[in-house]
This record gives C-alpha cells, structure tokens and sequence, in this order.
C-alpha cells in the first residue's frame, strides 16, 4: 500500500531539505521522492542530510513540470499553510492520512504535494490537487520547515497503516528477564511470599502477632490484585530478606543492580 504513496516537492531551493524529506520518508515507511524542478540536485548536502535514507535519493524521480510529477495519481493532495480565496476540500493530517489509505486500499496512485520552502504552492498549483492539506500550527508561528511537513504528513500515513494493518502503534519495552517478567506468581509461592512478608513485619514491630486486626487481610487484597510477575516477586523476597538482616544485625548488602 505504502509504495502507491508518492511524496512530490515543488522547486526545492534548498538541498538539505531535500535529504531530510527523504530521510522522515523512510523512517515511516515511505519509498517513492518525485522532485519537481529542483534548484539544487543532486547534491552532497542532500545525501548527508538524508543520513541513511541515500537509496530514496539516488532513486528520487526529477521532472521538469507538476503535471509530469502526478501522472498516474487519482487523487493528489497540497499541502496549504495560507488561507485561499476560493474555499477547497480542506483536511487536517490525520483525514489526509485516512484518505490516503482509503484509495490505495482501492488500488490508486496517491501523491502528497509540498510546494516551495519560501512560498509554499502557487493557486494553480493547488487548483491541481483534489484536496488541501493544512498541519495546525500556532498561527503566531505557522511556517513549517519543508522537511517538518513532510515528517508530519508521512507520520500519520503510517499510523493509518499500520492501524489498517492491525498492527500496533506501540513497542513494549522488552528487559533482558522478559520470561521472568511475563510469567504471574502462583498461588502456591504467594502464600510462601505472605508468610514472610508476616514475619519481617513482626520483626521490624510494624504488626503485632497478638493483636493483628486486619492488617495481613488488607495487605493479601492489595498484593492480589497486583499481578505480580515473578522477576517481580523476586524484588519484593529479596527486599524482605534484606530488612531482616538489617533487623538481626547481619551483614548486608544493596541488591538492586541485581534485579
């Protein structure tokens, strides 16, 4: 689907933004750079600021004309940082991303327009795209840098994706004791775990075993709704071992670059 989508800018002047619309494309997924009229490519600066992304460059289609640029694309979408005289189907990031997908899912060829860095796209430009796209910046500062906008608009072209996908738009953070941390206690070691977790506070004179009230009660309700995983039961026995140390006089030491 992504490979349908292509990224169209207008007369670039500078070649640093080139690389950096290049680079924010592939880290989104991105592939395919139409350059039309470019002040300034190929270019060294373009390559270094691409950092990495130099296979969209060395790939990136130049033309002369936007109409060359949109050949084979059934909808077009130009970016519009100003208000226009003549009202236009106008869309925020999120709705360009959704409309995008929407008709490559259909088998379309989409381009996303960004015009000049100093002037954006002229009206006749952007009479020749189907929708406008406006990011809402702080009106105070709304300009954006060439390659921003592009990072902005690929963005959430691909959470679109991948929300189409059924792929999540979110990386769980994985420790090197993963197994240990996914694996939930048993019955069998929470009870072991209350047991000592009693006899520590009796130790430290927090419970007193002849007039306990409800204070095992409350503390069993509150560790079993935890889920505790065992790397985490881990922590909590090592901890309890520890206080009794200190409690009995024993030597002791900090555990915690150990868990």
């Amino acid at each position: 689907m992504l490979q349908n989508i292509r990224v169209v800018l207008v007369n670039t002047s500078h070649p640093g933004n080139i690389g950096g619309a290049a680079r924010a494309m592939k880290n989104m997924g991105l592939s395919r750079l139409v350059l039309v009229d470019p002040e300034d490519f190929p270019s060294g600066e373009a390559v270094a600021r691409a950092s990495g992304a130099v296979d969209i460059l060395e790939a990136a289609q130049v033309v002369a004309t936007l109409e060359e640029a949109l050949v084979g694309c059934s909808v077009v979408l130009g970016t519009s940082a100003r208000d226009r005289r003549i009202p236009w189907p106008l869309l925020d990031p999120r709705e360009c991303a959704t409309t995008c997908l929407e008709h490559v899912g259909l088998g379309g060829e989409v381009a996303l327009v960004f015009g000049r860095e100093y002037a954006g796209l002229t009206n006749e430009e952007l009479q020749r795209c189907q929708f406008h796209v406006h990011i809402p910046s702080d009106p105070e500062f709304s300009s954006l840098n060439l390659a921003t906008a592009v990072q902005v608009l690929t963005y959430e072209v691909r959470m679109a994706w991948l929300a189409a996908q059924g792929q999540p738009t979110k990386m769980s953070k994985l420790e090197t004791t993963a197994m240990l941390n996914t694996q939930l206690v048993t019955a069998d070691e929470l009870e072991l775990f209350y047991g000592h977790l009693e006899s520590t506070l009796v130790e430290i004179g927090f419970l007193d075993p002849q007039k306990p009230r409800h204070l095992m009660s409350r503390l069993r309700r509150l560790y079993g709704r935890s889920a505790i995983s065992r790397l985490e039961m881990n922590i909590l026995r090592g901890i309890l071992t520890e206080t009794q140390k200190v409690v009995r006089g024993e030597p002791h030491k900090r555990r915690q670059d150990d868990v």
